[in-house]
This record gives structure tokens, C-alpha cells and sequence, in this order.
């Protein structure tokens, strides 16, 4: 991956949306090159997929990390679980002290609040610490 790349990247992650053309303009190359390295991108799995950030009319929306404690457990024992929210984008299983982390987007404070007591219900479950994201910085 080299600096186009990275640049195409980071156009695609501020806007989707934003068309080849427009990506072309800003990174200064052909229409053609940016589309064969975007299906590239595509291909390699660097680019998984396009999505829509839905707001729900009224209210604000809340994202989250939730850190995950729990023991006599792996993190496949819970993934099936998580999928039954639609409010949980990703789970990683990490290194150290936390065993997993999960990122939640809710429509509301109440939402996060409810799949957080869901969560911290899971059998086996010890201990579940929760981040709010204030503020994020596209890169």
C-alpha cells in the first residue's frame, strides 16, 4: 500500500460516497487508476465493505467501547451472543489484562445502558467497563 492508497482510503473513510472522479481530483491521478486500485483494495480485503451511519430522527446516538472481564470462558463463547444486537459493530479479543473489547453504537444513552446489562449478564461475566466516545478524529 503505498501513498495513494492511504490517501483513497482515508477520502473513502470520511465519505463512502465520494466518486471516483472527485477521489481522482484530490489524489491527483486517473479516473482509471484510482477504480482499478479501489477494486484492489477491495480484493485484498483491505476494503471490507461500504456502510451507512444511520441516525435514529431526534436523537444524538451514542458510541461506546465496552472492555470485557469474564472467566472460565473464550471470546467465541460470546461472539454468537453479541450478534444479536444490532447496536454491537465489532468484538476483538485482546492481549492483556481485558479479555475482550467490544464497540456498541446505540441511538441513546437508555440503548447502550440496556445492552450493557445484557452483557454484563452473560454467564460468567465479572466485570464489563464501559468508554463513551466524546469525540473522534477521521484520519
Amino acid at each position: 500500500m503505498d501513498k495513494f492508497d492511504r490517501q483513497i482510503l482515508a477520502l473513502l473513510r470520511s465519505d463512502a460516497r465520494t466518486s471516483v472522479s472527485q477521489i481522482a481530483r484530490e489524489v491527483n491521478l486517473s479516473r482509471s487508476a484510482v477504480s482499478e486500485r479501489i477494486r484492489h483494495l477491495e480484493e485484498s480485503g483491505v476494503i471490507r465493505g461500504y456502510h451507512a451511519q444511520v441516525a435514529v430522527p431526534g436523537e444524538g446516538g451514542v458510541r461506546a467501547y465496552l472492555e470485557l472481564f469474564y472467566q472460565n470462558a473464550r471470546c467465541q463463547d460470546y461472539v454468537e451472543r453479541m450478534r444479536e444486537y444490532p447496536e454491537i459493530r465489532h468484538c476483538s479479543g485482546i492481549s492483556g489484562e481485558t479479555d475482550m473489547l467490544v464497540l456498541v453504537e446505540a441511538p441513546s444513552m437508555a440503548r447502550l445502558s440496556e445492552v450493557r446489562a445484557a452483557i454484563e449478564a452473560f454467564p460468567h461475566m465479572q466485570r464489563v467497563k464501559t468508554h463513551v466516545v466524546v469525540q473522534d478524529w477521521p484520519l
